[in-house]
């Protein structure tokens, strides 16, 4: 970690973040793209129903339910970059499935839940890597500074992203709107194989520990910490209700509003807007607030902005596209101060050994409630409507807000001590 360009905490003089920033963040702009491209093939292209369009969603974040615990482990025994490499290859392969099948006339719904499936399975490997790999990347007094910049790609990727879909979707079909995902994933596996830093080995454990008890470390850890706690609990009630919010809007926009893929596109991406925002004031609010009244305070702006979008008028017009608009940014914007201030408080705490199981007991718990969410979402729409789903889903949002509210993290003025490990959690699987 001496590189001359590292003086002064310099990210922007980093070269060899700047690499990994550049992969990170180009495959972050053909997620976008997936996001929006596989639910709409189902709706567009498969004429699938609501509940139907929950199981594309759910497949995509049932991963995180069935395997994250298990990939931290994998992640703690080995180098991350390698992982990230590998995950971004099998991604590309696997959106690029899509479109062939379309031109041989073999796409089927089955598929896109498998290929949703398989593709969840694999940003699983990718984020809970990228996340480990950062601390050990750029240190660990640079976590807000490269987490800020991490977090600002992704509301770019989500500003241009959905936009970019949409258009083309409108254009070539959702299938075809896929090779451009397949494309950004290997450009970013070309810019992370030309990162020439040095990754430590893993550190070598005490003792070895079974692979079961290992997993059990994951959420163990989790739990042992009443931080870590409360915030992989609201996170997991966020995501429970924005996924339900995200599966039910596409379908409420394209179906009762009657917009365009080129418009719902527009409308997800402008609203990013928001989170771009965010990643710029992040850190100045922490310095005015401290840690604790800035996670609060960007928590209820993204948790009381969703009652915007089912109290606009439902008629598709200029009213309700801004209000769209409106809704989607404040959402965004404090969606991300949160993560940059929570993601930040996470790697800052847990010793780098232990960052794996972390980072995977945190997504067990904080992404395996997506799937969930997509689910209920779907049925919710089929048995109660759309909008009135949309109304149930805004309420519960708030949710995610009394956890940290009865919790010490909002009381932070700066990042605690890091957590002891516990002897059991110390080593890694036999």
């Amino acid at each position: 970690m001496s590189d001359s360009g590292r003086k002064g905490g310099a990210l922007w003089r980093d070269a060899e973040f700047l690499k990994f920033w550049t992969g990170e963040g180009i495959s972050q702009i053909g997620a976008q793209v997936t996001t929006l491209a596989l639910p709409l093939t189902a709706v567009l292209t498969l004429d699938a129903s609501s509940s139907e369009v929950g199981l594309v969603n759910a497949a995509s974040y049932a991963p995180f339910l069935l395997v994250t615990l298990l990939v931290g482990v994998w992640v703690d025994r080995v180098r991350r970059r390698p992982l990230m490499i590998m995950a971004n290859a099998g991604r590309a392969l696997l959106v690029t499935a899509v479109p062939l099948l379309a031109v041989l006339d073999l796409l089927r719904i089955e598929y896109v839940y498998v290929a949703a499936l398989l593709i969840g399975a694999l940003t699983v490997v990718f984020d809970v890597a990228y996340q480990s790999y950062l601390p050990t990347l750029i240190g660990k007094e640079h976590l807000v500074e490269g987490n800020s910049k991490l977090q600002g790609t992704s509301s770019l990727a989500q500003i241009g992203g959905p936009g970019l879909a949409g258009l083309l979707i409108g254009w070539v079909t959702a299938p075809y709107a896929l090779l451009i995902n397949g494309a950004s994933y290997l450009v970013s596996v070309v810019t992370l194989l030309a990162v020439r830093r040095t990754e430590p080995e893993p550190v070598a454990p005490e003792r070895r520990t079974g692979l079961w008890r290992s997993v059990g470390d994951g959420v163990r850890i989790i739990w042992d910490s009443a931080h870590l706690r409360a915030c992989a609990l609201q996170s997991g009630l966020y995501n429970l209700c924005w996924m339900s919010l995200q599966t039910v809007f596409v379908l409420y926009a394209a179906r009762q509003l009657d917009l365009s893929p080129g418009t719902i596109g527009l409308l997800l991406g402008t609203g990013a807007v928001g989170s771009l925002g965010g990643s710029l004031v992040a850190k100045g609010l922490k310095r005015a607030l401290g840690l604790g009244p800035a996670i609060l305070g960007a928590l209820l702006l993204c948790c009381v902005a969703p009652a915007i979008i089912p109290f606009a008028p439902a008629n598709g017009g200029l009213v309700s596209l801004a209000l769209f608009v409106a809704a989607f940014a404040l959402i965004g914007a404090g969606g991300t101060m949160a993560n940059i201030h929570i993601i930040s408080l996470r790697q800052s705490i847990t010793p780098d050994e232990l960052l794996g199981r972390m980072n995977a007991g945190y997504r067990f718990v904080s992404w395996g409630t997506l799937p969930l969410g997509a689910l209920l979402g779907g049925w919710l729409g089929d048995v109660i409507g759309l909008r009135p789903t949309l109304f149930v889903t805004a309420a519960a949002f708030l949710s995610a807000v009394l956890v940290v509210l009865a919790s010490p993290v909002w009381r932070l003025k700066d990042f605690p001590a890091q957590i002891t490990a516990r002897p059991e959690t110390a080593g890694v699987p036999s």
